[in-house]
């Protein structure tokens, strides 16, 4: 397993320069989802046309969100790819996931709330496993801790009230917030989820813990339970 990185001449010197300068004096629009894997590979790549390999990369994965959020291994078993082209692409999925973080904890969550679910999306919509976790906040709604609480299997993912409650109090949460993910791409909440959900509502409720939402995250979008009545 290797990148390409030596393989033959590259008469695109022109083309690259002309990516660049779209890139530095553009806005977000500024090159197609191809061409921002492309500029990727071609920090990794640099004396080889990227393109095919960029549209295979999109092609197989599903798109730009699909590509970034790849397995690593995955990424540089693909054709063409290596561990360096493979590293090139997963950097930016981590600096994109440590920004919106940033973000979030820069206010309450609860008025940061599209702050939160870009941070969700980025993090979670992805994955091909269920990820549960429990952002726990202070008085103020500020986030204390963002608990990794479980990481299951395709389709389940352990998730016990008392355990939940009892890292509230340890922290000295006065609220939480749940989150997890539906690998099928479908946020809609199954009735397993909602059970769990109302469980741990009644154990925070004898606690003093508030339980503002259960967030579920899909790559076809996310749900929020407190939105449909459901806690």
């Amino acid at each position: 397993m290797h990148d390409e990185e030596g393989a033959g001449p590259h008469h695109g010197t022109g083309h690259r320069a002309r990516l660049r300068a779209r890139l530095l004096a553009g806005g977000a629009e500024a090159l197609a989802d191809h061409e921002v894997i492309e500029y990727l590979l071609m920090m990794a790549i640099p004396r080889k046309d990227v393109k095919p390999l960029a549209k295979s990369l999109l092609t197989r994965f599903g798109g730009l969100a699909g590509v970034l959020n790849a397995d690593p291994q995955a990424l540089a078993l693909h054709p063409g790819m290596g561990e360096t082209s493979a590293a090139a692409l997963k950097i930016v999925a981590l600096s994109a996931r440590r920004l919106a973080r940033a973000e979030l904890s820069e206010a309450p969550v609860l008025a940061s709330w599209q702050a939160l679910i870009d941070y969700l999306t980025i993090d979670m919509a992805h994955l091909t496993h269920e990820r549960v976790r429990v952002l726990y906040l202070d008085t103020r709604n500020r986030l204390i801790l963002d608990h990794l609480e479980s990481e299951g299997s395709l389709d389940e993912a352990a998730i016990h009230p008392r355990n939940v409650v009892k890292r509230a109090l340890d922290v000295g949460a006065a609220a939480l917030i749940l989150v997890h993910n539906h690998p099928s791409g479908s946020p809609e909440p199954s009735r397993a989820d909602i059970q769990i959900t109302n469980r741990i509502a009644e154990a925070g409720r004898l606690l003093g813990i508030v339980v503002h939402d259960h967030v579920i995250v899909g790559r076809h979008g996310h749900t929020s339970l407190r939105a449909k009545g459901l806690v």
